[in-house]
């Protein structure tokens, strides 16, 4: 007998879903011979690649942790006392294992089907009532994505509103993060208005043309200032005011919004987060109730359901960019949900005494390292402060000496101002720390520590007293009651089964590619080589994660076939402004300053035209043609009426409706023709790596979603990462940032960290390490079988709408619902039956209304595709009852999905179908259930009644004495 070797444990075997035998399968049902059959019937000859991918052979899992474990290892862990916004926190381990490390969190999607999403709502209601509750202000979104662009939200929204004529300068003080002014002057330029930097105590507020303010608190040095007199004067002269804020020390000092503070922005990182050299962390905005129908982000609201029980959704303006697109006040489509929901379980774990005994151990140690520091004769400015010292210096030499010794013994401090050292203590501190800073001074002094440094077992306040928080906070019980590590594990199971996620079922939701994101690519996430560096740490102590930079830039290029990448944009959105200003930046540069057209698809994804207003260019809509496609006659007149203003085409491919156009390599030809650029919306990614890419159909610039084709994961609603790619003579206007030389750019920064969300690229480093060119192509050649096979037995009972000039489709697919509307289903309908059946809807009435959008994923097999064309096919088959007369119109399986556990267990059951058919509709469903834990929301209720934090307290009942509502009867 003789044995043949070959590697046995192959990781695209594992990403890609079906085996031989069911792609065999799967092709005789399509039609075809083979996968490259179907690929050239499906993707235009003109624009396929002429050469495999150029990138590194594929790694077992095995083999790429062992070799990813050498390349975080050369990642330096220094203790960071920087500050600036990031600080070393704690996060409780049961929190790290149950949700940050739980697959049945980060692979859930936005919760826009609310009924499937009720456990990971919960958590950002309670995020909400934390940052509400601590700022002191009336409402807050479900998170952004960083401080600094959190910040940039607020400037836009505050324009936006402004009765002032004309007024287009805003006040932003010198004691605001770094960051954050370089954000702010990324995002103020495009649209003309002009920053004043400047002293808050000394600026002129009666200026005509400020329509509002900037404050931080603490300031950027650690100082505390009472800025009530300067709110009360800027809204004396008609200004909006936002103060940048510390959680953490709002349990000590009094909140911004009892300073009568219009916004408060921030980065709830220390609230358990990593600070994973920048990134992800949530952001969040808080602001008054005034503003709630402006406020940028998602907002979960109350509402009630069917059954008139409580129950959460999205509310208000959620993407209302797709609504309102060029008319939109913010471009972001997502959020920090993954993030969030970790800082507000820190404080449900925690409950607001042990927060807050935190922020009083860091400021008694602060207070105790200041005393040690006066004793050895150092200058500290700060009168005021809560956990940063701002220690000046008598020269550089001495400056630069104190950086040299705290360096040698594995510490970081900020140096600034040439003579200043600025010190930030934080929750992993102790008091054996202090002493190890104090020696570091001692030694360069040339001076002896008189005495141990001790922690004293109290330490008096010495902050006037309007300093002083006298209000409650996290007040509520869901922050007082789990305290103990059995009952929060508990907890946070409750939510989990509450939702839906990948564990339980495909999502097949098009433009999304919800596709396996293996444990082996999340593994490194949590190492404290990637975790546990600061951002503004020297560059030299990140060589690992400089590696990874290079590496992944490098690859990316290949695969879009670009000359540069930038990592830094940390959302799709994010990349698309970014994409936008490196084509601007090149017009300016050429002085075509005048060139700010963008023609934009009428099918495109709603943040384009957003995201290209906010990049100060005016939007002119490109017509679709009755097929789906770009007219390219529109398009053609279009680029020759506009020539001499011309700056981009934004386009997505294949298009927002599932095909690959072929006409894609003239329309870019054309933009060029009169001097524009084409710039390429990355959705759609999966359909193109290792066939086709960016640079081959002719586009200049294009973003990526790592968190769809590069497998990061959704994390119900984010984290997100949206680098760009770009031909070479774009590069030199790609984001730099102002505090780390980001490899020579000097662009300013459209986020607050100079490599974006840095701790969530290994996924995507591993995922392209061990797939490899081949694997990567591969992948993209099942998505498109996958959804080619969906389509070739769902098209007799859902008609498709688009295809290419072969009858293909690319890896989704838009099924027509449309023409049940006459008997009175709605493409909702189908949306909430679905859920009966265990799966999460495809994308609902986007990109063309009363539609799905379903899109597979190379992930799933043929046995989970046939399960949900079974369910599809099961649903059409109920509409036909409804059709026919057989079923009532509004009495029905579909007018009352979902069915809850509640509903079917009545006494008395008066629905004209069987309990059975409502909740176990196939033999899997009644084996494998899911629950919706609610019946259909009442969306219109929660607007009309908006409760956006945990119920209060007046209104709080316990679990144990809450009763189900009886049925209801029909939502409709």
């Amino acid at each position: 007998m003789l044995l043949k070797t070959k590697p046995a444990d192959v990781f695209v075997d594992r990403h890609n879903g079906p085996d031989s035998g069911a792609v065999a399968e799967m092709l005789r049902v399509i039609g075809v011979e083979s996968i490259d059959q179907l690929i050239d019937e499906t993707v235009p000859a003109a624009i396929r690649l002429k050469k495999p991918l150029n990138l590194p052979a594929a790694l077992t899992e095995r083999a790429f942790l062992a070799k990813f474990k050498q390349i975080a290892g050369q990642n330096r862990l220094f203790k960071n006392y920087i500050g600036l916004g990031y600080h070393d926190t704690q996060m409780p381990a049961v929190i790290q294992r149950n949700i940050l490390e739980n697959p049945g969190w980060y692979t859930a999607y936005t919760p826009y089907q609310a009924e499937i999403a009720q456990g990971r709502l919960e958590a950002l209601i309670n995020y909400q009532t934390m940052v509400i509750d601590l700022t002191g202000l009336e409402i807050a979104n479900a998170s952004l994505l960083d401080e600094g662009t959190a910040a940039a939200e607020t400037l836009h929204m505050f324009h936006s509103l402004s009765k002032k004529k004309n007024a287009t300068r805003y006040f932003v003080s010198e004691l605001v993060l770094p960051q954050t002014v370089d954000v702010l002057r990324t995002r103020a330029t495009p649209l003309g208005i002009e920053l004043v930097v400047g002293d808050h105590r000394t600026a002129d507020l009666t200026d005509e043309a400020l329509f509002g303010a900037i404050l931080q608190y603490p300031a950027a040095d650690g100082q505390v200032f009472d800025y009530t007199d300067f709110i009360r004067q800027a809204h004396d002269n008609g200004q909006f005011v936002t103060v940048a804020t510390d959680l953490l020390a709002l349990t000590l000092l009094t909140p911004p919004g009892e300073m009568g503070a219009d916004a408060c922005v921030g980065n709830s990182q220390r609230f358990g987060v990593p600070m994973g050299y920048g990134g992800p962390h949530a952001g969040f905005l808080a602001t008054k109730d005034a503003f709630k129908r402006v406020i940028p982000g998602r907002i979960i609201g109350q509402s009630i359901d069917a059954a008139g029980n409580k129950a959460y959704r999205m509310a208000l303006q959620t993407r209302e960019q797709h609504i309102r697109r060029e008319k939109a006040t913010s471009n972001i489509c997502t959020a920090q949900v993954l993030l969030s929901v970790l800082a507000g379980m820190y404080a449900v774990y925690h409950g607001p005494q042990r927060i807050r005994q935190f922020a009083a151990n860091i400021h008694a140690l602060t207070r105790t390292l200041d005393k040690a520091l006066h004793g050895l004769g150092v200058e500290q400015t700060n009168a005021f402060y809560f956990d940063t010292l701002n220690l000046r210096l008598e020269s550089t030499d001495l400056q630069q000496a104190v950086k040299r010794e705290a360096e040698a013994a594995g510490l970081n401090f900020r140096y600034f101002d040439a003579v200043r050292v600025g010190i930030s203590l934080h929750q992993n501190t102790e008091i054996s720390d202090v002493a190890g800073i104090v020696d570091v001074f001692a030694k360069v002094l040339g001076k002896e520590v008189q005495g141990l440094v001790e922690l004293p077992t109290e330490v008096e306040v010495t902050w006037p007293e309007n300093f002083v928080r006298q209000s409650d906070y996290l007040t509520h019980p869901i922050f007082n009651t789990h305290h103990s590590e059995h009952e929060m594990l508990r907890y946070m199971k409750q939510l989990e089964n509450k939702d839906l996620s990948l564990v339980h079922s495909m999502i097949a939701l098009g433009s999304c590619t919800m596709k396996l994101n293996a444990t082996a690519e999340m593994i490194p996430v949590t190492w404290p080589e990637i975790g546990g560096l600061h951002p503004f740490a020297p560059r030299e102590q990140a060589q690992g994660y400089t590696e990874i930079f290079h590496d992944l830039e490098k690859w990316l290029c290949e695969v879009t076939g670009f000359d540069a990448v930038s990592l830094q944009p940390n959302s799709g959105a994010q990349g698309e402004y970014a994409g936008l200003l490196a084509i601007k930046g090149y017009h300016d540069a050429r002085g075509d300053q005048h060139r700010n057209v963008a023609l934009i698809p009428a099918s495109a994804h709603g943040t384009n035209p957003a995201s290209a207003v906010m990049a100060g260019m005016t939007v002119v809509v490109v017509k679709s043609t009755e097929d789906g496609n770009i007219d390219v006659a529109d398009l053609k007149a279009k680029a020759g009426q506009y020539a001499d203003k011309l700056s981009c085409l934004m386009v997505t491919y294949p298009s927002t409706h599932g095909v690959y156009e072929e006409t894609i390599i003239d329309i870019c030809a054309t933009i060029h023709q009169h001097g524009g650029r084409v710039y390429m919306d990355g959705a759609n990614m999966n359909a193109q790596v290792g066939l086709t890419s960016p640079a081959a159909i002719g586009a200049d610039v294009c973003h990526l979603n790592l968190h769809k084709t590069f497998c990061i994961p959704h994390g119900g609603g984010g984290p997100g990462v949206g680098p760009i790619g770009v031909v070479a003579d774009l590069a030199p206007y790609l984001s730099g940032h102002v505090l780390i030389d980001a490899d020579g750019r000097t662009a300013g920064a459209v986020t607050s960290a100079p490599w974006g969300s840095a701790s969530i690229l290994p996924i995507s480093y591993a995922y392209i390490n061990m797939m490899g060119g081949e694997g990567l192509q591969n992948a993209t050649k099942i998505a498109i079988l996958n959804a080619n096979y969906i389509k070739a037995r769902l098209e007799e009972h859902f008609p498709v709408l688009y295809t290419g000039s072969n009858g293909r489709c690319a890896h989704e697919m838009i099924l027509d619902c449309r023409q049940f509307k006459k008997s009175g289903i709605e493409v909702e309908d189908i949306a909430k039956r679905l859920m009966d059946y265990g799966f999460h809807a495809p994308t609902v009435s986007f990109p063309v209304a009363g539609t799905l959008m379903v899109e597979p994923t190379e992930s799933e097999s043929k046995e989970e595709l046939d399960r949900f064309i079974e369910a599809m096919i099961s649903i059409r088959q109920e509409i036909a009852e409804v059709e026919a007369g057989r079923a009532d119109a509004k009495d029905n399986l579909l007018k009352h999905a979902p069915h809850t556990a509640a509903a079917v267990l009545v006494h008395e059951w008066t629905r004209p179908y069987t309990r059975e058919q409502a909740v176990y509709p196939t033999e899997y469903a009644r084996t494998f259930k899911f629950w919706p834990t609610v019946a259909r929301i009442d969306s219109a209720y929660g607007d009309r009644n908006l409760i956006c934090s945990c119920t209060p307290i007046e209104q709080y009942v316990d679990a144990e004495e809450q009763l189900v509502s009886t049925d209801k009867g029909p939502s409709y």
